[in-house]
């Protein structure tokens, strides 16, 4: 709870505490039920600090309570009552000093937890970080040596550190990415622009595995006010996932649609497939079944289509294919 919320906590508690002590003094002291029940109603306040500021909360406010309550404990009541009064001003003690105490050890255990948990993504990252990062900087010092050493064809020896470089980078930025606040520039696009470039941007790599990549453009612009090279990443990360999962002589298709004030884009393969915990596990971060790559990739995706108010769904069947439908709404939504 931010700051001034807890200044607004303990304006309550004040309040409540002096409300109930007026409802003490304003009522007859014959009236015993009555003041047995404003007794009781000194417990909200107490559990109040405590639950919002912990022990120190519960004993501040016990004290707060105990000084304005006492006048009355030790005005005109029997000897019997004031016992009564007595013991209910110690049992209240007892319970703040419990309750805060409880509230703390909850509240460190729940720090600690969350600290855990960190560490372990960290961990987790940083295992994955290394592991891809590995075979190109192998390939990369590898031949370097090679140069070095006069052996080999130095062109073939460029070409694979090049390669190995750009694929580390490549690690590098999606780290980042998905790291960092995705900063969206709205415009209107036409979304038939958007699906060809990034069709394009896929299209060597699909006709190097022997893969047919279709695209389907309606007659009519569909414009969209969205990021276009936010949304660009996003559909050539989903287009590359669908040409890795399909077998040389296979379709992947691509198409835009404008429905119910959405342009909805599908992407389609009839590759391997995934079986239901990998779809559940798909937009994960660091969740893959590749052997390489950083898992990041649907991770980022749905991020800037979340950022659009957009949504993602995937249907899939093992060794029947995948479906990936993307709904962009036509017009900025305010949150």
């Amino acid at each position: 709870m931010v700051a001034y919320n807890k200044r607004y906590v303990a304006v309550l508690i004040v309040v409540l505490s002096l409300a109930i002590s007026y409802l003490h003094y304003s009522t007859i002291k014959e009236e015993h039920a009555l003041h047995s029940i404003y007794s009781e109603l000194y417990y909200i306040p107490i559990l109040l600090g405590a639950l919002i500021f912990g022990l120190r909360g519960a004993i501040l406010t016990y004290l707060f309570v105990s000084i304005i309550y006492l006048p009355i404990v030790f005005t005109s009541w029997t000897s019997t009552i004031l016992f009564d009064k007595i013991l209910h001003v110690v049992f209240s003690g007892v319970i703040a000093f419990l309750a805060g105490f409880l509230v703390d050890r909850e509240n460190k255990l729940r720090k600690q937890a969350e600290k855990d948990r960190y560490l372990a993504g960290v961990g987790r990252v940083s295992t994955v970080i290394v592991h891809d990062l590995k075979n190109p900087l192998t390939a990369i010092l590898g031949f370097a040596k090679r140069i070095k050493e006069g052996k080999g064809t130095p062109a073939t020896a460029a070409e694979t550190i090049i390669d190995s470089a750009r694929e580390m980078e490549k690690i590098v930025y999606d780290v980042l990415d998905f790291s960092k606040p995705a900063n969206l520039t709205f415009a209107e696009e036409d979304m038939r622009t958007i699906v060809s470039r990034a069709c394009n941007s896929c299209m060597a790599k699909a006709e190097g595995v022997g893969i047919k990549l279709s695209i389907h453009l309606p007659a009519d612009p569909i414009n969209a006010f969205i990021d276009s090279s936010h949304i660009e990443r996003s559909l050539v990360n989903l287009l590359n996932n669908a040409i890795e999962a399909s077998a040389k002589d296979q379709d992947v298709a691509i198409g835009v649609t404008s429905e119910k004030g959405n342009a909805v884009v599908t992407i389609k393969d009839k590759g391997t497939g995934m079986d239901k915990k990998t779809i559940e596990n798909l937009f994960t971060p660091f969740y893959t079944k590749k052997k390489t790559g950083t898992g990041l990739g649907m991770a980022i995706a749905k991020k800037i289509i979340d950022g659009h108010h957009g949504e993602i769904h995937i249907a899939s069947q093992p060794d029947m294919g995948t479906e990936v439908t993307i709904a962009l709404p036509l017009h900025v939504r305010v949150s």
